[in-house]
């Protein structure tokens, strides 16, 4: 469903075209995209363009035009159609999307090629996000080819392409209120997902049972689904770090590692528990788990403003290695384990990633093209989530082979810390067995 709320959409449209200093911006929506021969994929509307303007229907075209007095906000939709709307269902057109969606001028999708050198005339810069739309990305070259060639005749037009791509990012990585609100409210629906995975985890179940569970709670709240494929991966699948089969009978004694996230209003919660499939961790998991749940523990004590980016990810890395040489994995002290990589066989990627309208958000993780980590702000939200991939090689003790385990949370820097929008979800040892067991 198409969001209209003029204020929210116009600070943000004002906001870009201020840093534009100038020019003129053409952004595409999303494609629609083929499922399968006449069938297409649920539609998504592309998140730098739902972020400038809420409009979530297929064929649009956004022109910026930080300069002009009157026509600053342009918009192309598809007209209204009963025929094709009784198939496809209802649009906006270009009526409303003035009046919903605050463009000081609207026309129909089919114009926007025939315009566009018209919109463009006048301005040394375009700014576009090359790669993302071909066609748009060739019709915008052949005007800047013609505005060059014109130039002795006095003819006006741009000259530079732009990448607009990094203003939006730093502008969509720090989280208005409104944001924080949508944001907090796709975690909580996400928490009852989790929650619901507890309650009916058993032996015997197909890990597809359980992702069903979890996304049936997901719409039932109001989401639009998940924001990116649920993992729920059992026994050796659970040490694949992005598995999605989720088509294997779960046994008993094993764990079950569940990575899901809804989304609501465009924003995606991401969080991952690992739970015992039979309701009681093992001896070895649970030492495996408190070591994982340990070193997620001191990454979320980092989280505040000042602090940066990679210091989250050496606080999860220093308990991790403390805890692998205490299990027998790793050898050597703690400061050598770190500095030679050896905790790199059972974690393999980073411990946080930025989150809001898409589950790996935009956003520098360094500035000014720099190597230096960039330090935490409040309204930042990322996910703290390490884990630990233990195969099943002969030289790994037999308690401990084929056991995957990762806990994410999500975390809001604040302006004295952080907050964990995911705190609903049970991820000590007991809570996770006391909500399996009342299950």
């Amino acid at each position: 469903m198409a969001k209209s709320n003029n204020a929210i959409f116009a600070r943000r449209r004002e906001r870009l075209m201020s840093a534009m200093e100038g020019g003129v911006a053409v952004f595409s929506g999303a494609p629609e995209t083929v499922r399968s021969n006449d069938v297409m994929h649920r539609y998504r509307q592309d998140s730098d363009f739902y972020y400038l303007t809420g409009f979530t229907e297929p064929g649009a075209y956004l022109v910026l035009d930080a300069t002009h007095p009157k026509c600053r906000v342009t918009l192309f939709v598809q007209p209204k159609n009963p025929d094709k709307e009784r198939w496809t269902g209802r649009r906006v057109g270009v009526r409303a999307a003035r009046s919903r969606f605050g463009a000081d001028a609207a026309y129909e999708t089919e114009r926007f090629f025939d315009m566009l050198p018209s919109l463009l005339e006048g301005h040394d810069r375009v700014f576009l996000r090359l790669g993302y739309d071909a066609k748009v990305d060739q019709a915008v070259i052949d005007q800047v080819a013609r505005f060059r060639g014109q130039s002795r005749a006095g003819n006006r037009g741009p000259t530079q392409l732009v990448d607009p791509s990094p203003i939006l990012g730093e502008a969509r990585l720090l989280k208005s209120d409104d944001e924080i609100n949508e944001l907090t409210r796709a975690v909580d629906i996400t928490a009852q997902g989790h929650r619901a995975a507890m309650a009916v985890t058993r032996p015997g179940l197909y890990e597809y049972e359980v992702e069903a569970e979890i996304e049936c709670h997901f719409r039932k709240s109001g989401a639009a689904g998940p924001g990116y494929p649920t993992i729920c991966g059992s026994g050796a699948n659970a040490t694949i770090l992005h598995y999605i089969e989720n088509d294997r009978r779960m046994r008993a004694g094993e764990l079950l590692l569940i990575d899901a996230g809804a989304e609501y209003l465009g924003y995606s919660g991401d969080v991952t528990r690992t739970l015992p499939v039979s309701g009681r961790f093992s001896e070895s998991q649970r030492t495996a788990y408190e070591v994982v749940l340990a070193a997620q523990k001191a990454a979320i004590a980092r989280v505040r403003p000042g602090v940066t980016f990679d210091d989250v990810h050496k606080a999860a890395l220093r308990s991790l290695c403390k805890g692998l040489i205490r299990m027998g994995l790793v050898s050597g002290t703690v400061a050598q384990a770190v500095k030679r990589g050896a905790y790199r066989r059972f974690y393999m990627h980073r411990t946080s990633h930025w989150l809001g309208l898409d589950v790996h958000d935009v956003g520098r993780y360094h500035l000014d093209g720099s190597k230096h980590s960039r330090p935490l702000e409040p309204g930042m939200v990322l996910t703290v989530e390490p884990g630990l991939y233990i195969d099943a090689d002969p030289d790994i003790p037999k308690p401990y082979r084929n056991i995957g385990i990762r806990i994410e949370d999500d975390v809001l820097v604040t302006a004295d810390g952080a907050r964990v929008l995911s705190h609903g979800v049970p991820k000590e040892v007991d809570e996770i067995e006391r909500a399996m067991a009342r299950a």
